[in-house]
């Protein structure tokens, strides 16, 4: 009986879900807005509360709703980097954002591929960008599909398999992107925002006070018995009391992350998709606000240590959504489970659509010489498709937990930042410096990575990654520089660089 109430609950929510996004896209589906343009930024014509919520969308993902509850649950305070890096990372966003919308812009570009390929005037540049973005991008997909799959699988109280569950994700959210594009997604946002607002100040509220008759009761007991999961380095520090989790490990994580924002790739499309600069501007400093929400998790996977002990690996990111199984009434469930699917709908949508986006611009242009605008829609559909595809099967391949795969994926993404941001702000940069050193900062992130060295001595291996991705580009600079002098092809042109001076921060 529970199980048939909260499975109709969350079935219903996400059909509602999915025939918004197609009545939003509808809508706009007219002359201009039947192109790739209006497809991946919904017509360049969002306002302050579309662009928001689709920001906010990205940035408060299954891995904020349920991976921080799950890192909550293992570790303790470390994931509070989460409110620290989106709060330092929309400020760093508030100087840059502007720039880069006004460059895309004037030049109509309408994702990160066409602004390196423009900026070096090189095509073939912007298809390196889409692949390496794609796949630095697919843990991330990766992370939603797996979220998802738990929200299903917990919420049905175990009837639908959590492998069953991961092919329902997938083939939800491809449906959903193929058929609504930007637009449909700002507008499911709103709904998705609207839920996870109302159900984390529930229970929030509710939780403590059922299990520990308030939050001092709680604070108590787990000072009490779990007191290392409330300071760095939390649970798991090693004899040294430092732990691979420490305050190193914290700053140079929110340093890293913080930079990132600026060049993924579902940001960008993000700020790209505001009607003008002032919206990205006033989204930017109202965003940081909503991430106080990120507290709420965190405690609530803490809560988690008492009422579902022995939770480990994968399982940690369950940790909510059994508290939630536990202490309330089925149709409670059911409306959890649904702010939970959303908030891995909504931004696994959206990567997917970047990515299909970047391909149908950059990638496929180059292979086949010449594409009509409808060719790269249609295109671009078809990528989405086969990305979510990979994705799941990554899925079942190489599970992981879910803050891990946001922590690979933006250490790898962090990669991009020299080529792309430096490069728009820096004439000297030649394109063999900026692929030169995503080349090997790359290399470094993988190296340290797939041999269990991340972090190393407490050092985030993105930010290692990036240093030596910074001194490859200045080097190889200073190399061109001796050797030879740059041929006027190799430099950006003036109109590609007036930007820089001509936009007020």
């Amino acid at each position: 009986m529970k199980a048939g109430v909260a499975t109709a609950v969350l079935a219903a929510f996400l059909v509602l879900a999915v025939v918004l996004g197609l009545l939003a896209a509808r809508g706009r589906d007219s002359g201009a807005g039947t192109g790739l343009a209006h497809w991946s930024l919904g017509g360049r014509s969002m306002g302050p509360l579309l662009s928001w919520v689709l920001l906010a969308g990205e940035g408060y993902t299954s891995f904020s709703y349920l991976g921080a509850a799950g890192w909550g649950y293992a570790y303790g305070v470390p994931v509070l980097y989460v409110v620290a890096y989106m709060s330092c990372g929309f400020a760093v966003l508030h100087l840059v954002g502007p720039l880069l919308w006004k460059y895309a812009h004037t030049h109509h570009l309408i994702g990160m591929s066409d602004i390196v390929a423009h900026r070096y005037r090189r095509p073939w540049l912007g298809a390196v960008v889409a692949v390496t973005a794609t796949v630095f991008m697919l843990p991330y997909i990766q992370l939603q599909i797996m979220g998802m799959g738990v929200v299903v699988s917990t919420v049905t109280y175990g009837a639908v398999s959590i492998n069953w569950s991961y092919a329902v994700a997938f083939v939800v959210s491809t449906a959903f992107i193929i058929g609504s594009g930007l637009r449909g997604s700002a507008w499911v946002s709103v709904l998705k925002d609207a839920l996870v607002i109302g159900t984390l100040l529930f229970l929030a509220a509710y939780l403590p006070w059922h299990y520990f008759d308030g939050f001092g009761g709680l604070f108590e007991q787990v000072a009490a018995d779990y007191a290392q999961w409330l300071t760095l380095p939390g649970h798991g520090a090693g004899a040294d009391g430092r732990g691979e989790l420490g305050v190193t490990w914290f700053v140079t994580t929110v340093v890293v992350n913080s930079l990132v924002l600026m060049v993924f790739p579902s940001t960008v499309a993000g700020l790209l998709a505001a009607r003008d600069a002032d919206v990205v501007r006033l989204n930017t400093t109202w965003l940081p606000f909503y991430n106080l929400l990120l507290f709420v998790p965190m405690l609530l996977g803490m809560t988690a240590l008492f009422v579902v002990p022995g939770l480990t690996g994968t399982e940690t990111d369950q940790a909510l959504l059994r508290l939630v199984v536990d202490g309330l009434p089925a149709w409670v469930v059911g409306i959890v489970g649904v702010a939970a699917a959303l908030s891995a709908l909504v931004p696994m949508a959206v990567f997917m659509l970047v990515i299909g986006t970047m391909w149908g611009r950059s990638v496929l242009p180059l292979l086949f010489r010449t594409i009509s605008d409808t060719r790269q829609h249609q295109s671009a559909k078809a990528v989405v498709l086969v990305t979510g595809a990979v994705a799941l099967a990554a899925t079942y391949l190489a599970p992981s937990t879910l803050v891990r795969l946001s922590l690979v994926s933006c250490e790898a993404m962090a990669q991009l930042l020299p080529l792309v941001v430096l490069g728009l702000l820096w004439r000297g940069l030649h394109f063999t410096a900026g692929v030169s050193g995503l080349v090997v900062g790359a290399l470094f992130v993988f190296i340290l990575v797939s041999t269990g060295n991340d972090p190393l001595a407490g050092v985030n291996a993105g930010l290692i990654g990036l240093a030596a991705n910074l001194l490859t580009v200045l080097a190889v600079t200073a190399s061109r520089k001796a050797t030879q002098r740059h041929d006027d092809d190799d430099r950006p042109d003036s109109e590609v660089l007036a930007w820089t001076r001509n936009v007020s921060i």
